[in-house]
């Protein structure tokens, strides 16, 4: 690897790939661009995927398959890459792109050919959930439904212009048939063995996100109570950098990481009731999307970001 090691953005004109461009800025590495009129030019990409040492892919899944075939064509200088797509978030051979999963999971993002950056309601819920169910605190098959509220930019360039141009619902459900893409990626990668509910929503502010899930405290293993959940949860993240296990609050504003790579964890409760409700809460393109590209960037080529 070069000194400054080269990153070369494929699809670096789209929502995630332009603030990703602009975070590199605080990394010591060189960014290798090509010309506008070439950014579809199969030849010139993989000339540029050639000239670098890394490559974010920052394109639709279809196309991400496709640019993930352009580089195996490299052979012995093919780069190593990170994907910000569906596409490779559950895929054999590639590492999933969440350090705080495991213990072991940095090192494994530091060492890996290929790393799956992971989705934004996704790297909320399996925050939540993943510890609870290495500790044993839920039953693998616990019936899981999770809620979630996104800021707009989510939605890409379409929806951004139909929020900023025409104001845009205030709220709005949608993935109500139950197949959303990210339900595989938080299915496997919480550990879970039965299918989750998940329910996302789009609300009329451009960045933020909070993930809840509800449990019944009767329901997971061994009278555990609300503050067994926090004990679980602050000592899995105990001494991380960007994810922060906080005191539960009476509501909560999706909006208070705007900006942010930080996510924060809660756990709310009624010990009366034998209820409690999980919520993480975090940037939407901070730690849901260029916040943790960027932090798996670092890793793949020992940099502090």
């Amino acid at each position: 690897m070069t000194q400054h090691p080269v990153i070369f953005i494929d699809g670096e004109a789209g929502t995630t790939g332009l603030e990703i461009r602009e975070r590199l800025a605080t990394l010591p590495v060189r960014l290798h661009s090509i010309a506008t009129t070439h950014r579809k030019d199969p030849a010139a990409r993989q000339d540029a995927m050639a000239a670098a040492d890394l490559v974010v892919l920052c394109l639709p899944d279809a196309a991400s398959r496709e640019a993930v075939d352009m580089a195996a064509e490299l052979g012995e200088v093919a780069p190593r890459l990170l994907d910000a797509s569906t596409a490779f978030r559950t895929a054999p051979g590639w590492v999933y792109g969440f350090p705080e999963l495991s213990e072991a999971q940095a090192a494994a993002i530091a060492s890996a050919p290929r790393v799956s950056n992971p989705g934004c309601y996704p790297t909320g819920a399996i925050a939540l959930l993943r510890p609870l169910i290495d500790a044993g605190v839920m039953d693998a098959q616990y019936p899981v439904c999770i809620n979630a509220i996104s800021g707009y930019t989510g939605g890409g360039r379409s929806m951004i212009e139909e929020h900023e141009r025409d104001g845009g619902p205030a709220f709005e459900l949608y993935g109500l048939g139950l197949e959303h893409k990210h339900v595989p990626e938080i299915h496997l990668h919480a550990g879970l063995g039965r299918r989750p509910v998940f329910v996302p929503s789009v609300g009329h502010f451009p960045r933020g996100m909070i993930v809840s899930i509800p449990l019944h405290l009767d329901d997971l293993t061994g009278g555990v109570t609300v503050d067994d959940l926090n004990t679980v949860l602050a000592a899995r993240y105990a001494g991380q950098d960007k994810v922060h296990v906080v005191p539960q609050d009476a509501g909560l504003s999706a909006e208070g990481l705007a900006k942010s790579d930080r996510m924060e964890l809660r756990v709310h409760g009624s010990p009366r009731h034998r209820q409690a409700v999980l919520t993480a809460r975090l940037d939407n393109l901070g730690k849901g999307a260029s916040g943790a590209a960027l932090q798996n960037i670092a890793l793949m080529l020992g940099l502090s970001a």
